[in-house]
């Protein structure tokens, strides 16, 4: 595919990727490596095709000098029931394990985490940090340095706790003795109500 094929795609990737803070005419001429002039024309080429899509909910506006992707106003109520009613973000059973043992462990490393499970726990704390949910808390003392995990003030928010003495306690008991992931998991779903069938909503 020639350059100039490609350029309204390579315009409306960019404009789609910095979302509200939009992009000038001189900046697209930059990141394209193209004229400003042919720039100008894939704009207004995209600009048409949006205006002629009558199922597009997607416009293109400037407003200042920068291009922005922005939603049609016809679509303002749908938009508002959306921001209104979010919708659930899923999580998996995996990464809700990784998630109860962090809560209640932290700091704590992969290593000890995979301990735990019995399995290797590198995708859910990928999948956690991607989520806010957990962040690096400093390295380990002990060989090799090993990453710290804790949980983030958004996973307060997301769990309606003020902090983490909010969390159910675990008995003295169970807390001197070896514990296995299951425990975590029972006192996690008595908390927030999370159902056991391999996955988990979070509002």
């Amino acid at each position: 595919m020639e350059k100039e094929d490609r350029l309204p795609g390579m315009i409306e990737s960019f404009l789609f990727i910095v979302g509200d803070e939009g992009l000038t005419i001189k900046q697209l001429t930059t990141l394209t490596e193209c004229e400003e002039s042919e720039v100008a024309l894939a704009i207004d080429w995209l600009r048409g095709n949006y205006e002629k899509r009558n199922e597009s909910g997607i416009e293109l506006k400037v407003f200042g000098g920068a291009y922005r992707l922005v939603t049609k106003a016809e679509f303002a109520e749908d938009i508002k029931r959306l921001l209104e009613n979010p919708a659930p973000k899923s999580m998996t059973q995996a990464s809700l394990e990784v998630l109860a043992i962090i809560a209640y462990r932290q700091p704590v490393t992969r290593v000890e985490i995979d301990d735990l499970r019995g399995v290797k726990s590198e995708g859910p704390v990928s999948t956690l940090i991607a989520k806010g949910l957990i962040m690096e808390k400093g390295r380990s003392e002990g060989s090799g340095r090993a990453i710290l995990y804790g949980t983030t003030d958004l996973f307060l928010d997301r769990f309606g706790l003020e902090s983490l003495d909010g969390l159910p306690p675990l008995s003295q008991e169970e807390e001197g003795e070896p514990i296995e992931t299951d425990l975590f998991m029972t006192k996690f779903q008595e908390a927030f109500a999370i159902e056991n069938d391999g996955g988990g909503n979070i509002s």
